[in-house]
């Protein structure tokens, strides 16, 4: 009907069936326009449906004047090629972007493999790094800035586009803490109990929210609790695999902490075990830990310990420079030999103590005291002076440790390359048996469904409003 265009949507493949209707009122400044959408009746179809007409929708907003169009201006700086993108009102400062950078990252389809979401590669056979801006346009809208080349390409950026990637310190820092990973938070012996936040074991398993809130505190504050998990051989690879999947290791892909009779792992035994990381002989060192609480020991023993080692390293780094120094450049021998079931095993992996990345954040801890080998690969005039500064991390870290004790049905997860752990001695018998059951998953897993979480629920919350918005303008 004139009155009611109709829109029709089909899939790639075949054209879905018209079984229920919805309608949308939209109002533009100059008249209403209602749209029926045909769709099929699944719940699930119906949300993708309205994803997509919203999403076809905002252009003509933008078109419209409707709470979209922002007046735009580029230009460039012809010495150096940077092109100046500013935006009113509300924007003081231009955005800056380099020339061959806008080149590099056209969108185009010559340029761009959409479905794929990644620059084609072929072009960079021949790619001149000398290309110039000829002349750029503005279109305010369609909110884009359009540009031609001096190889006779043309390109055209979103204002949305150029806006998420611009090169301020700000915009940086959010993608980067947003994004990239969330920024940790350092804690104390005072902080732990207002640090530590609990979650129940089912509602991970079927709740994506509470799956993305778990994850973000194991990321920002390397430890977390999971309560009431069933007492069952197999909920840490659950687990895993609601994440991803679990990390495999010398010891299997699940392995069981109880004390064992000519035990080849000191953690086997029911003796004291000293804070540590664990597999520091790992160049790719598994990264978070899951320690599953099947059976707990009643006896005055088996307490977990733990303590914040990123933070031990900043306090090292603050009151003894030249210690923090020794362990974050020596290189140490870490190893472990032995045999898990029918498998034999030699691992070797040097590194130091306290690992940096290229801007000098914390990326990983190293320390075991049984894995540590006793070939030591350094000067010789070396060895004493890291001897002190690893005996001063050590004694920090007692000091500014934690204990707690689970009970069965806990699930503990920490971060491997942060936190060291360890447990104090208990008694061991036919009717006093301590059980956990352990695995690891690494943070590029992690990482990847955090991502995906939140994409996910930034797509539903655009959604949500734009629906709303549309609803309020009806």
């Amino acid at each position: 009907k004139k009155s009611s265009p109709t829109v029709f949507i089909s899939s790639k493949r075949k054209c879905l069936a018209f079984i229920s209707s919805q309608s949308f009122a939209l109002r533009t400044r100059n008249r209403n326009s209602n749209f029926i959408v045909f769709t099929s009746s699944s719940p699930r179809m119906s949300t993708v449906t309205k994803r997509c007409v919203v999403n076809f929708l905002k252009p003509a907003f933008r078109q419209q004047g409707v709470a979209y169009v922002r007046q735009l201006s580029a230009s460039l700086r012809a010495q150096d090629q940077m092109l100046l993108v500013k935006e009113q009102p509300g924007q003081e400062e231009p955005m800056i972007f380099p020339g061959i950078w806008l080149r590099d990252n056209c969108q185009c389809e010559q340029c761009f493999h959409q479905d794929s979401l990644s620059r084609k590669p072929l072009r960079w056979n021949n790619f001149d790094t000398k290309v110039k801006v000829r002349h750029i346009t503005v279109d305010e809208s369609l909110q884009s800035v359009n540009i031609s080349w001096s190889d006779n390409h043309h390109s055209s950026f979103s204002l949305n586009w150029l806006r998420e990637r611009n090169f301020s310190q700000k915009t940086s820092e959010q993608f980067l803490n947003e994004w990239y990973r969330p920024q940790s938070k350092l804690w104390g012996k005072d902080d732990f109990a207002k640090i530590l936040k609990k979650f129940d074991y089912w509602e991970v398993m079927r709740s994506d929210a509470t799956l993305l809130e778990w994850l973000d505190t194991l990321a920002v504050y390397g430890i977390a609790m999971l309560k009431n998990s069933p007492l069952d051989i197999g909920v840490v690879k659950s687990l895993a695999n609601r994440i991803g999947f679990i990390r495999r290791t010398t010891y299997g892909e699940e392995f069981s902490v109880r004390s064992r009779p000519g035990a080849k792992n000191y953690s086997y035994l029911s003796k004291p075990l000293p804070l540590h990381t664990d597999l520091p002989y790992y160049e790719y060192k598994p990264s978070v830990t899951l320690l599953h609480t099947l059976e707990q020991s009643r006896s005055k023993g088996g307490w977990n310990t733990l303590v914040d080692a990123f933070n031990i390293a900043d306090q090292l780094r603050a009151q003894h420079p030249e210690h923090f120094k020794n362990l974050s450049q020596t290189l140490v021998n870490w190893c472990d030999i032995g045999a898990d079931a029918d498998k034999f095993f030699h691992n070797m992996w040097r590194a130091p103590v306290i690992n940096l990345d290229a801007t000098g954040k914390y990326v990983r801890i190293n320390h075991s005291v049984p894995q540590r080998d006793s070939h030591f690969s350094i000067d010789v005039d070396k060895v004493v002076p890291w001897y002190e500064a690893n005996a001063t991390f050590v004694r920090m870290a007692h000091e500014q440790s934690v204990s707690f004790k689970t009970v069965p049905g806990d699930v503990l997860s920490f971060n491997n390359l942060r936190m060291l752990h360890g447990r104090t001695g208990y008694d061991d018998s036919e009717r006093n048996v301590r059980h956990i059951v352990g695995g690891f998953v690494d943070w590029d897993i992690v990482y990847s469904r955090m991502r995906v979480l939140k994409r996910a629920a930034v797509s539903s919350e655009e959604t949500e409003s734009a629906e709303q918005h549309m609803a309020v303008q009806a």
